[in-house]
């Protein structure tokens, strides 16, 4: 059996959610209308799309459940995955990002692999398997495979079987079944992008339309914090949506010839980028309103009467996040059943390449704003700073750590290093409290050609030497010597080095760039947090500098060549594991369905 659900299970699904969403309705019209007069302006328009994009009375589970794990709440896709499961049909997912966990009782993953789900009875965390061992994984980290069917179907047949097959009907019936498996990827990316359109037309029509006619309740300010460019998002994905359908194929969908849209609008999927980076502010604003009961009341209010599927809003505002990471996985897949004589092979894989680096680079630009808070924290609690800040040339710590320094005259320094971006700066530490630290200078490695020193005596210098590297300046010709403790340390400083400069020429190469706005508003949010509090970080809940900042030979971004990886967007976990007795209670529940 596959993954495609029984009609009579979709109609019943339907059914409970119509009759849900109808009592809520009823419930808060007159409530709606006296004390927010928020209207549907009277119109007839229909919610769902026209023309060729499908309808609301349309959209089979399977569409509604794609672009997010909670979109058919209270436990309606739980329902129905846990009764494939039940039915002795393997139930696969893919990871959208990499899961890091040090918990025994969590399942950690790398964007791309593939779980097995065992368990979907909670809304947040589901139970699965993995090559490594069974256990909790958060249920919004993976997006369900469209064909499940694969793994069950390429074991069941036996070598026996094999041999006794026709040779020309085996390769009929590996034709059809690749063919059916890029329809299905082929009808997976259709069907997510309609529904992801009327999520986005119903939070533009739905949400900030009546929003604006409340200036009491929302300023300016707070509705584009809020929303972003959200609305910017939606003219570009109808746009986008159009030309997807005018290359689909509807009666031989496996014949469509998609990948030149991605390429025809790879430059346009960079608005993203705003969105991505204002979310985390979105959900602190949204987070401070949903406070009080009537933004509260108001919001489902704005839901109910569009007739919303019943997700909160800071849901819906997460569909632009998880959309911009599904594209590079959707064409991965969709490239696994193109072959190369499909005359779509080329632009797919093309397709491919550039939505990876969309997310990329997405995923670089909100990692480096996530970055330069830490790094304006780290400055702040700096004592002595001078001259610049940090973030007007560094937006990345690259590596820290402890090395001797040594002067001409032979004098030795202890000092904690820094090396960002464009700049190493030096710091010296308390003698009492180690963990205050005095600015000491800093050294402007645009300037600076890093040169290894072999251990023995250094005729320059005139020092017998271990350990050493030198950073000579390009215009001064002045020379810097360091000496680290052990050889893996020095090889750690070298390598980190090297990394900086490969960054900064990566940084110039993507037009990464921070904007003036966004430092100042980091450093101000730093200084409002240090105010009154003591230098150094005894009185910070937090770690000393070098180990709270986390330098590039720590990331975990990397994109290998055959699945996307990506560890994007700070999203929030769920609050909870469910305890591992109720994981018990369902495995030894014989009736259940």
């Amino acid at each position: 059996m596959g993954f495609l659900i029984h009609i009579q299970q979709i109609k019943r699904l339907r059914k409970v959610l119509d009759q849900e969403l109808t009592l809520k309705r009823k419930k808060f019209k007159n409530y709606l209308v006296l004390s927010f007069e928020v209207s549907s302006d009277g119109g007839t328009e229909s919610s769902a799309l026209v023309d060729d994009n499908g309808s609301e009375e349309d959209f089979s589970y399977e569409e509604l459940c794609q672009a997010n794990p909670r979109y058919l709440q209270p436990g309606g896709e739980q329902l129905a995955i846990n009764e494939l499961i039940s039915d002795g049909s393997v139930v696969c997912a893919e990871a959208l990002w990499d899961h890091v966990t040090m918990d025994d009782q969590e399942l950690g993953f790398k964007a791309g692999d593939v779980i097995q789900v065992l368990e979907a009875s909670n809304k947040d965390w589901w139970w699965g398997r993995n090559e490594d061992k069974e256990a909790w994984f958060p249920a919004s980290f993976v997006r369900l495979r469209v064909n499940q069917e694969e793994l069950s179907g390429n074991s069941s047949s036996t070598p026996g079987e094999e041999q006794e097959e026709d040779a020309s009907t085996s390769r009929h019936k590996h034709s059809e079944n690749k063919h059916q498996m890029r329809t299905n990827v082929i009808q997976e990316i259709m069907n997510t992008e309609r529904v992801y359109i009327k999520h986005l037309k119903d939070i533009c029509e739905g949400y900030i339309r009546q929003c604006r006619k409340h200036t009491g309740m929302f300023t300016v300010a707070q509705l584009a914090t809020i929303f972003g460019n959200i609305e910017d998002i939606y003219k570009f994905q109808r746009k986008f949506l159009k030309d997807l359908e005018k290359q689909y194929n509807k009666e031989e969908p496996h014949l469509s010839e998609i990948g030149s849209c991605f390429l025809q609008h790879q430059e346009g999927f960079a608005i993203y980028s705003e969105y991505c980076n204002n979310h985390p502010g979105a959900c602190v604003e949204l987070s401070n309103l949903m406070k009080q009961g009537k933004y509260r009341h108001f919001f489902e209010a704005c839901r109910l009467l569009q007739q919303m599927i019943d997700i909160a809003l800071d849901g819906f505002l997460l569909t632009p996040v998880q959309k911009i990471c599904k594209y590079p996985l959707q064409l991965a897949e969709l490239l696994k059943y193109t072959t190369q004589e499909h005359s779509d092979y080329n632009n797919i894989k093309a397709a491919y390449e550039a939505m990876k680096n969309v997310a990329c680079l997405i995923n670089e630009r909100k990692r480096k704003l996530e970055s330069i808070d830490k790094i304006a924290r780290w400055q702040v609690s700096i004592v002595g700073w001078e001259g610049l800040d940090i973030l007007d040339r560094s937006s990345e710590l690259i590596h820290s750590g402890e090395l001797t320094k040594i002067t001409k005259q032979g004098k030795s320094q202890q000092r904690t290093f820094f090396l960002f971006d464009h700049q190493l700066v030096s710091c010296k530490k308390d003698l009492l409290r180690r963990d205050m630290l005095y600015y000491k200078g800093r050294m402007d490695m645009d300037e600076m050609e890093l040169v290894d020193v072999e251990d023995g005596r250094d005729k320059d210098w005139n020092l017998s030497l271990r350990n050493a590297f030198k950073l000579v300046s390009r215009t001064t010709d002045e020379v810097h010597l360091f000496c680290a403790k052990k050889q893996e340390d020095k090889a750690k400083w070298l390598q980190a080095c090297a990394d900086e400069r490969r960054r900064v020429q990566e940084d110039q190469e993507m037009g990464m760039e921070i904007s003036e706005n966004q430092k100042k508003l980091a450093m101000l949010n730093a200084q409002k947090a240090g105010h009154g509090k003591s230098k150094g970080y005894s009185g910070c809940p937090v770690a000393p500098p070098h180990q709270s900042l986390h330098p590039l030979h720590q990331r975990h971004i990397t994109v290998p060549t055959s699945i996307p990886q990506q560890q994007v967007f700070a999203l929030a976990e769920p609050k909870r594991k469910p305890s591992l007795f109720w994981h018990t209670f369902h495995k030894l529940t014989p009736f259940r369905k």
